[in-house]
């Protein structure tokens, strides 16, 4: 409400106050960091995090399932849950040398185009990998009509309006109808000699042979595709200029606009011409030099040493993800390689050599040779049967939920390593203590026979969990628990959990997939905090949201004159904010005072606490925790009869 004083009876203009309301914001938003066979890397840095809203996007950026990695079967499986926005962050290896870490890109030779050195212009894919291999590249030229009032050997006059700009390159013809191109090097806008109006003086970069008879502006079309049939893309830049001062340079629009290539970094900065000055079309020839260099990829490559919380930058690795203000799951299914994937089964379609009469027999030709086996991932081999590996696994994954603790924002879905026995699975689990991680386990099996690879294929349990806890995000909300969950296209779980170690393993916080006969069910969401009161997964994303919200949506505070009118104005509206989350149920409590309380009055705001600058506000919540154990009584009274019915004393919550 606005406050001011009144005078002598009138009319006054009442200003309006400002809209300062709080609200929630997005915690369905997952990163998946791992091995890819194609995507960005190594542009700004090595590690670049890509959004995505679809498989298909995805896809289209980093491939299908053809790679040695789990990545792709951890997007699909997220997606196929219900997610619906990801953060992509491909891993390459880091070579510490310039010249290594350019290697292994796909490129290209364009005949008919060269640069100011006289070298043919060359493409290059837009990041390394085999994938570049597949690409073509083509550019056509378009020449229009550039209306001149006249012309001299060095200069080009035009109306003050005609739109054209330094870089320009124009087709020149003389009476003998000889074309030679030129590049419009400066532009000036000057009187009219003994006239009314302005004109536009075009110089030439250098002299003609002849006076011009007709100009012509040109420009590029540049078609790029990608011939894998999994990705079948096609991409095609119009109005592109060939010289580094164009509006629309073509390394500058490839650069941004494609996803596939790239000027390479020598002509960069130099305009190219055709050698042709009829405009015929110009082809790249084949690309080529692009490797898979998945063998020199380390677990090393996924965090960045040099990277501190304190940092202005964002790190390489993981620690890529640190400047993005909305991501809420963080899951790395390439971290370590268990062991290799299925190899890809190749299907060749043998015609035929019968006949409706007998013939002489006939040697049915050779199948054509095929690679069936999927590249492995040497570097990230470890096998958790193995005690020394298994130390290895969870000091990465230590890691990873200390990363996440340094930003508290995020939580990190961890998987149990493959192949423990129950032991062991609880050595594991002992290593962490904080609510920003949660266990899963058994690895799971899905099948995408539709996308080249044939059979079952093991994947991270934890890929399906942030699918979906993404959807119960959509359906319900964070105050929800994402557990006793359908998992979407899983056929099976890699190891059935008997009851009684499901038992155990829960009461350790290990969350467990469980085949029932409707499918696999995820049947908890807890964390692996030893804190009771953070033991539930929406307990943390409910905290975790609103730290967000408060950090993000009241920095208005700092603006304000801190006193009595600043605290009541900051109670209400954070009272007004948690009674929305009290009524959705976020918190428990029959009564708001029991659920929730905001303080903001001068005990906490004493005179010196004033003198500082600070403003202190204490708010308390009492989050509600899903029921996970109902304890009923069956009965049998005395006539024989039998009724249920819940206990007076029992434990409801586990």
């Amino acid at each position: 409400m606005n406050r001011f004083t009144l005078g002598a009876p009138g009319v006054y203009h009442v200003a309006p106050s400002a809209v300062r309301s709080l609200t929630g914001v997005r915690m369905d938003v997952a990163a998946f960091v791992g091995v890819a066979p194609r995507g960005p890397a190594r542009a700004s840095q090595r590690s670049i995090p890509v959004a995505v809203e679809s498989w298909d996007e995805y896809r289209r950026l980093y491939g299908s399932f053809e790679g040695p990695g789990l990545m792709p079967y951890a997007v699909a499986s997220f997606f196929e849950q219900g997610g619906t926005r990801a953060y992509i962050v491909r891993i390459v290896h880091d070579y510490q040398d310039a010249e290594l870490d350019r290697g292994g890109v796909a490129s290209a030779a364009v005949p008919g185009l060269l640069g100011d050195g006289g070298q043919p212009l060359r493409l290059t894919a837009a990041d390394e990998g085999a994938w570049g291999h597949g690409i073509t590249a083509s550019m056509t030229f378009q020449a229009r009509p550039l209306p001149f009032d006249h012309a001299s050997l060095q200069e080009v006059v035009v109306d003050a309006g005609t739109p054209v700009s330094p870089g320009t390159l124009l087709r020149i013809v003389d009476a003998a109808g000889i074309r030679v191109l030129r590049f419009v090097s400066a532009v000036r806008t000057q009187p009219r000699l003994g006239e009314w109006g302005r004109e536009r003086v075009l110089t030439l970069e250098f002299g003609l042979p002849a006076a011009p008879e007709r100009v012509e502006v040109v420009t590029a079309t540049v078609s790029v595709a990608d011939l894998d049939r999994r990705i079948a893309r096609n991409e095609v830049h119009e109005v592109v200029g060939l010289s580094p001062e164009h509006p629309r340079w073509l390394a500058s629009v490839l650069r941004d606009e494609s996803s596939l290539v790239r000027v390479a970094a020598p002509f960069a900065g130099l305009a190219v011409r055709p050698t042709d000055p009829s405009l015929a079309t110009v082809a790249a020839e084949p690309f080529r030099g692009g490797t898979d260099r998945y063998v020199d990829i380390e677990s090393g490559d996924f965090f960045d040493p040099t990277w501190h919380p304190s940092d202005d930058r964002a790190g390489d690795g993981v620690q890529s993800l640190a400047e993005l203000d909305d991501l809420s799951l963080l899951v790395v299914p390439d971290l370590y390689s268990p062991r290799p994937l299925n190899p890809i089964e190749g299907v060749l379609d043998v015609g035929s050599l019968a006949g409706p009469t007998f013939e002489s027999c006939v040697v049915a030709p050779a199948p054509p040779h095929h690679v069936g086996v999927v590249p492995d991932l040497p570097g990230l081999r470890l096998d958790p049967t193995l005690p020394s590996d298994l130390a290895v696994i969870a000091d990465l994954q230590e890691r990873l939920v200390r990363f996440a603790e340094s930003l508290r924002s995020f939580v990190v879905l961890l998987d149990v390593p493959p192949g423990l026995g129950q032991r062991a699975i609880l050595r594991w689990r002992a290593r962490f203590e904080s609510s920003y991680g949660a266990g899963y386990h058994p690895w799971l099996k899905v099948s995408e026979a539709a996308d080249d690879r044939d059979g079952l294929v093991s994947v991270n349990p934890s890929s399906v969990a942030a699918g979906i806890v993404a959807r119960r995000e959509h359906v319900f909300g964070v105050p929800f628990g994402p557990a006793n969950e359908l998992a979407a296209g899983v056929v099976d779980v890699e190891e059935r959990v008997a009851p009684a170690r499901h038992d155990e393993l829960h009461q350790s916080a290990v969350n467990v997939y469980v085949r029932e006969r409707d499918g696999v069910r995820l049947s908890a969401a807890r964390t692996l905090s030893r804190d009771p009161a953070y033991r539930q997964l929406n307990v943390r994303r409910l905290m975790t949201m609103l730290r967000r919200v408060l950090e993000s949506q009241t920095q208005w505070v700092a603006f304000e004159p801190n006193g009595p009118e600043l605290w009541a104005d900051v109670r209400n509206f954070l009272t007004s904010f948690l009674r929305q989350l009290y009524v959705a149920g976020a918190f428990t409590g029959a009564t708001e005072a029991e659920a929730f309380f905001v303080r903001c009055d001068g005990t906490l705001n004493s005179a010196p606490v004033l003198d500082t600058g600070r403003l202190i506000v204490e708010i308390g919540v009492a989050p509600a925790e899903p029921i996970e154990f109902i304890v009923l009584q069956l009965l049998r009274d005395g006539d024989g009869s039998v009724r249920v019915e819940e206990p007076s004393r029992g434990t409801r919550r586990g």
